[in-house]
C-alpha cells in the first residue's frame, strides 16, 4: 500500500496534469470537481500527518510541498498575491493564520536547508526520460528557491510578527477540510470559528517559530555576524519553552540534538568578556584565545580537556588546522604551538584507541629534549593513575613504549625511560624486554631503524602538502599569491590539470575556449582561475578584488594574446561600470567622461574573432540610458551596429522616443517603431503538428524567436534601467499592450500612454499573459528604483483594482495621493485624483462593505454622483465606522439625506449627529465659494488622512 506522502504526491500530480482541448492544443490544468477532489485528498491526508513539517520535507520535493502548501492558503482563504507581510494575522481567522504560518516556516526552513551540501545520488543505468524528469525538477526546485530567497525578509517579518500574537491557533483537520467541501457557505461560520481544528498552543507556536527563525539567522551570520545575536536569542528562547512545556506534549518534534549544538555555537560566536555563563565553555573560552592570540590558555584548556574529553575530536582538528593554515602564512611564532596542540590531540587519540595522526609522526621526526618535556608532561596530566581502567593504562604504556622504538637518540630514550609515569605504567620485566630490544638494535645504523618502516614509507607528505595548496589555492583572492601557489603545485606534479580544482570556478563558454587552448599549463590555469575568480569576485560586489584579479590577468594575457588581452580589456570595462554604479552613481553623481568615451568605443569596437559576452553589450546600452545620453544613442550610433545588436536597436528606439516626450503626434514614428518592436518580442509563435492520429494540431511557443531577442531577455535588461523617464515609456508601452486586449474590463492608467498605437493587426499572436505578467514585474521593479512616483502608484493600484484585491488597491491609490500632497496637506493634483481613480476607489470601498466612505468619496468628483452616495447609505451592513465619518462630509444635499434616513429608521442619535454636521457655519450656502472650498478642502485632507491610516 502506498504511504501516506505517496498519496499526496499522486494526488498533486493527477490534479496538475494538463488538459488537451478539441484542436490538440494543450491548455492548464481545468478548475474542474475531479481536480478540487483530488487537491482535497491531498489535503487531507497532510491533515491527517498534523502538517508536521518534519515529515512532509523528508518525504515530499520542494516542488510539489509548494504546491501542497498554496492549495492549504487557498482552500484558508487567503487572498491570491496578497504579500503575506502585509496582512494582519491577529485580525484573521485562526485557520488562515495558520496556513500562513505554515507556509512561511516552510519557506524559512526550505533557504536552511538549501544551504546544507548534499550528497549527490549514485547515478544509475542513463534513461533518457528519468534525466529529463530530474531536469525539470531541478530546474522548477531552483526557480522556487530563487523567489523563496528573494521573499525572506518578509517571511522572516511575518514569522516575528507571529512571535506577538500570543493566542492559540488552528490547523485544518479531515473534518473542517470536509465541511469546506460540502458547504462553502460553512467558511464564515464552524470552519474559522475559534474552536474549530486541530488546536495548536501559542507556546508551541512561539517553540516553532523560534526555531525556524533561530536556523534562518544562524545561516545568514556567515555573511553578517551581527545576526548571531538574534540566532542566539531565538535558540535559546526555544530550549527555554521545551523545557517549560516539555517536548512530549508538541505537534511537531525539534531535532534537541541539534537545537544544542546551535546554542553551543551561537555560545562560542557571541561570547563577550561579561558574559560569565558563555565564557565558562571550553568552546568560547578557545574561540576567545584564537581571536586574541592568546595562545598559552590555548594549550592550557586541550591540556585540561585531555582528562574530561568534552571537546570532540573533528573540533580539536579544526583549531589545529587553523594554526597549521596561520603558521603556513608566514606566523613563524606558532610552530611551537602548532606542536603543544598536536600533542594533546595525539596523547587524546591514544586514550580514546584512535589512529595516530600522521601530523604528529611529521613533527616528531626531528625530536628534542623540549619536546619530549613537553610531551611527557603532557601525558602524566592527561591520566589520573588511581582512576584509570586498565585498558586506559595499557593503551599509555603502549604508545609511551613505541615512543621509545622509534627515537634515534638514546638521551632522549632515557628521558622517557627514567620518567615517573614509565616506571608506573610498565612493570620490571616489561622494562627489561624493551632494553634488550633497544641493545640488540645494529650499531652501525645508530638506532635509526624505525620499527613501523612501512607506515614512514608512505607517501602521504606531499599529498597532504598538494590538498594544503590546493585549499589556499581555492581560498586566496591575492593574485601574487594564487601564483606562488600554482607555480609549487605545478613543481610537484605535471599531471593534474589545476584550474578544474574547484567547481565553483566558472568562466562563460565563449572564453573557455580561448583559454583553455593555450598550450603552457602553468599560464593556462593562471589565466583561467584568475578570470573565474575575478568574475566571482564582480558577482558578489568585491570589486576591489575584481580589479587586482583583472589586472594581473590583463598583464598577463598582453604578453602573448591579443584576443585575450582585448577580453579582459571588455572585462574590465564591465567592472568599472559596475563599481560607479554601486558607488558614486548611487548617489547621483555623473561618470567621468573617459568611462562614456570606453562604453562607446565598445559599442564601436570591430575587431574580428573576439569572443564576446551578450550581458556587456546590455550593461552597456542600460549605462548610456541610465545617464541620458540620448543624443549619442539617437544620432551617432553606427548603423551597422543597431542591425546586429537588438540591444542597441532597443536602447536607440527607447532614447529616440524619450526625446519626443511629450511632441507632436506626426513626431513620434519612433514610438510606432519601439511599440513593434515590444509587440513582436511579446508575440507567440503557432506551429502545426501532425500527431499519432493524424490530426493536426496547433502548439504555442511562449518564448517565441520571432522578435529581436526573448521576452526574458527584455525584462532582464529593463531592470538594468534607473532613468524615470525611460521606464516610465517602457512601462506605459506595456500597460497599453495590456489594455489592447479585447477582453479586458478594467484599464490600467499610465502617464504618456496616448503615443501609443491603439490596435494590433493580429491580436491572437500576442500572449497576453506574459505581457500581464510583465505589467506586474514592472512596476514592481520601478517602484524598487523610486516607492515615491505617484504615476507608478497608480498602475500599482490598477494592477490590484484589476485582480480584484480591493484593499490593496486602495493602499496605493492612498499612496499616490500622500506622496504628491505632503501627506494631504496640500491639495492632491486633479490628474493623479482623476475622475476614474475616484470611481475605483468608490467601488473598493463598496465591495468592502465601507457604505459611508463611499459616500464620501462621491464627493470628490467633478459631479457629485448622488445615486451612489445614497444608495451607498442606505445599506445598513457597514464595514467602516459609519457616523463617525459624517463630519468629513461638506456636502449638504447628502447630510439632508442621511437626517432623513435616520429619522425614518428612528435612529435618534446618528440624526443628531447628521444634524450637527449641516449646522456647521462653514457650510451655509450664503458662503462665498472661496469658504465652501476650503472647507470641503479641510474635510478632503482629515478623510484622506483617516483612510489612510487605516489602510496603510
Amino acid at each position: 500500500d502506498p504511504s501516506p506522502v505517496q498519496l499526496i504526491v499522486q494526488f498533486l500530480e493527477q490534479a496538475s496534469k494538463p488538459s488537451v482541448n478539441e484542436q490538440n492544443q494543450v491548455q492548464p490544468p481545468p478548475d474542474n470537481k475531479r481536480n478540487r477532489i483530488l487537491k482535497l485528498l491531498a489535503l487531507k491526508v497532510a491533515a491527517h500527518l498534523k502538517w508536521d513539517l518534519d515529515v512532509l520535507e523528508k518525504s515530499l520535493s520542494v516542488p510539489v510541498l509548494n504546491m501542497l502548501l498554496n492549495e492549504l492558503l487557498c482552500i484558508s482563504k487567503v487572498p491570491p498575491g496578497t504579500k503575506h507581510v502585509d496582512v494582519d494575522l491577529s485580525s484573521l481567522p485562526p485557520t488562515t493564520a495558520m496556513a500562513i504560518l505554515l507556509y512561511n516556516r516552510w519557506a524559512i526552513r526550505t533557504i536552511v536547508q538549501s544551504s546544507f551540501p548534499v550528497k549527490q545520488a549514485k547515478p544509475g543505468p542513463p534513461q533518457l526520460n528519468v534525466m529529463n524528469q530530474m531536469q525539470q525538477e531541478k530546474e522548477l526546485t531552483e526557480n522556487i528557491l530563487k523567489v523563496l530567497k528573494e521573499q525572506a525578509a518578509d517571511s522572516i517579518l511575518v514569522l516575528e510578527g507571529a512571535l506577538k500574537l500570543n493566542k492559540d491557533l488552528y490547523v485544518h483537520t479531515i473534518r473542517t477540510l470536509d465541511l469546506l467541501a460540502m458547504e462553502p457557505g460553512m467558511v464564515n461560520g464552524e470552519t474559522e470559528c475559534s474552536t474549530a481544528g486541530l488546536k495548536i498552543t501559542a507556546e508551541e507556536i512561539q517553540c516553532q517559530v523560534c526555531y525556524d527563525l533561530g536556523a534562518i539567522y544562524f545561516q545568514q551570520g556567515a555573511t553578517n555576524p551581527a545576526v548571531h545575536e538574534n540566532a542566539k536569542e531565538k535558540f535559546f528562547k526555544t530550549k527555554e519553552l521545551i523545557a517549560k512545556n516539555g517536548s512530549s506534549s508538541l505537534h511537531f518534534t525539534i531535532d534537541e540534538e541539534r537545537l544544542a549544538g546551535y546554542c553551543q555555537a551561537c555560545g562560542v560566536l557571541t561570547s563577550s568578556a561579561d558574559d560569565a555563563s558563555q565564557q565558562a565553555t571550553p568552546y568560547s573560552q578557545i574561540h576567545s584565545c584564537m581571536r586574541s592570540g592568546n595562545y598559552q590558555d590555548l594549550v592550557k584548556i586541550f591540556l585540561e580537556d585531555n582528562l574530561t574529553l568534552s571537546l570532540p575530536v573533528q573540533f580539536r582538528q579544526s583549531v589545529l588546522r587553523e594554526l597549521f593554515q596561520k603558521a603556513q602564512q608566514g606566523n613563524d611564532a606558532l610552530d611551537e604551538v602548532c606542536f603543544k596542540v598536536c600533542v594533546c590531540n595525539t596523547v587524546c587519540d591514544v586514550l580514546q584507541g584512535r589512529i595516530i595522526d600522521i601530523q604528529f609522526c611529521q613533527l616528531f621526526l626531528k625530536p628534542s629534549k623540549e619536546k619530549i618535556d613537553f610531551l611527557l608532561e603532557v601525558c602524566s596530566r592527561s591520566i589520573d593513575l588511581e582512576n584509570a581502567s586498565e585498558g586506559l593504562k595499557r593503551k599509555m604504556a603502549e604508545f609511551l613504549k613505541n615512543l621509545c622504538l622509534g627515537l634515534e637518540d638514546l638521551q632522549l630514550v632515557f628521558m622517557i625511560s627514567s620518567h615517573d609515569l614509565f616506571i608506573k605504567l610498565l612493570q620490571d620485566d616489561e622494562r627489561k624486554l624493551l632494553i634488550d630490544q633497544m641493545r640488540q638494535r645494529s650499531p652501525r645504523v645508530n638506532l635509526c631503524t624505525k620499527p613501523v618502516t612501512s607506515f614512514y614509507d608512505i607517501p602521504a607528505s606531499p599529498g597532504v602538502n598538494i590538498g594544503q595548496l590546493e585549499h589556499q589555492l581555492i581560498l586566496s583572492v591575492d593574485p601574487w599569491r594564487i601564483r606562488q601557489i600554482l607555480i609549487e603545485l605545478h613543481g610537484m606534479t605535471s599531471e593534474r590539470q589545476f584550474w578544474t580544482t574547484s567547481n565553483k570556478w566558472e568562466v562563460p563558454n565563449v572564453y573557455g575556449s580561448v583559454i583553455l587552448g593555450i598550450k603552457d599549463n602553468l599560464t593556462r590555469d593562471l589565466v583561467y582561475i584568475l578570470m573565474a575568480k575575478g568574475l566571482h569576485c564582480c558577482a558578489i560586489k568585491d570589486f576591489v578584488h575584481a580589479k587586482q584579479l583583472f589586472a594581473a590577468c590583463l598583464e598577463l594575457v598582453t604578453e602573448f594574446s591579443p584576443k585575450l588581452r582585448q577580453v579582459m580589456l571588455n572585462e574590465m570595462l564591465l567592472l568599472d561600470i559596475y563599481t560607479h554604479e554601486a558607488g558614486a552613481g548611487a548617489s547621483g553623481e555623473r561618470p567621468p567622461s573617459d568611462l562614456i568615451s570606453r562604453v562607446r568605443g565598445y559599442l564601436e569596437m570591430r575587431v574580428p574573432d573576439i569572443p564576446l559576452r551578450q550581458v556587456i553589450a546590455e550593461e552597456c546600452v542600460a549605462f548610456l540610458l541610465n545617464w541620458c545620453e540620448n543624443e549619442y544613442l539617437t544620432m551617432q550610433v553606427p548603423l551597422p551596429l543597431v542591425q546586429t545588436n537588438p540591444y542597441v536597436k532597443l536602447g536607440q528606439l527607447l532614447a529616440a522616443t524619450c526625446k519626443e516626450l511629450p511632441g507632436p503626434k506626426e513626431s513620434r514614428r519612433t514610438a510606432k517603431d519601439l511599440w513593434e518592436v515590444v509587440v513582436q518580442i511579446c508575440s507567440v509563435s503557432n506551429q502545426h503538428k501532425r500527431g499519432n492520429d493524424g490530426r493536426v494540431s496547433l502548439i504555442k511557443h511562449r518564448e517565441s524567436t520571432l522578435g529581436i531577442m526573448y521576452r526574458s531577455e527584455l525584462l532582464s535588461f529593463i531592470k538594468k534601467l534607473r532613468e524615470p523617464l525611460v521606464l516610465t515609456t517602457i512601462l506605459s508601452l506595456f500597460v497599453k499592450l495590456h489594455n489592447v486586449r479585447e477582453d479586458i474590463v478594467n484599464d490600467i492608467a499610465a502617464e504618456h500612454i496616448s503615443i501609443w498605437p491603439s490596435s494590433i493587426p493580429n491580436l491572437q499572436s500576442v500572449d497576453f499573459e506574459a505581457v500581464a505578467v510583465t505589467v506586474k514585474e514592472l512596476v514592481s521593479y520601478a517602484l524598487t528604483i523610486n516607492a515615491n512616483n505617484h504615476f507608478w502608484l497608480i498602475i500599482q493600484a490598477d494592477i490590484y483594482f484589476a485582480t480584484n484585491q480591493y484593499s490593496a488597491a486602495l493602499h496605493y491609490y492612498l499612496q499616490a495621493g500622500a506622496v504628491c500632497s505632503d501627506f494631504f496637506n496640500k491639495v492632491v493634483p486633479p490628474d493623479v485624483y482623476t475622475d476614474q481613480v475616484i470611481k475605483r476607489m468608490i467601488k473598493c470601498c463598496s465591495l468592502l462593505n465601507c457604505h459611508t466612505q463611499v459616500a464620501i468619496l462621491c464627493q470628490f468628483l467633478r459631479e457629485v454622483d448622488y445615486k451612489t452616495a445614497f444608495k451607498a447609505l442606505q445599506e445598513q451592513n457597514s464595514h467602516d465606522a459609519m457616523d463617525s465619518y459624517y463630519e468629513y462630509i461638506w456636502d449638504v444635499t447628502i447630510l439632508e439625506y442621511l437626517t432623513y434616513l435616520h429619522h425614518k429608521r428612528g435612529e435618534t442619535d446618528k440624526r443628531q449627529i447628521a444634524i450637527k454636521a449641516i449646522g456647521q457655519t462653514e457650510l451655509n450656502a450664503s458662503n462665498p465659494e472661496e469658504v465652501l472650498q476650503l472647507a470641503a478642502q479641510r474635510r478632503k485632507k482629515k478623510f484622506l488622512q483617516a483612510m489612510a491610516k487605516l489602510y496603510f
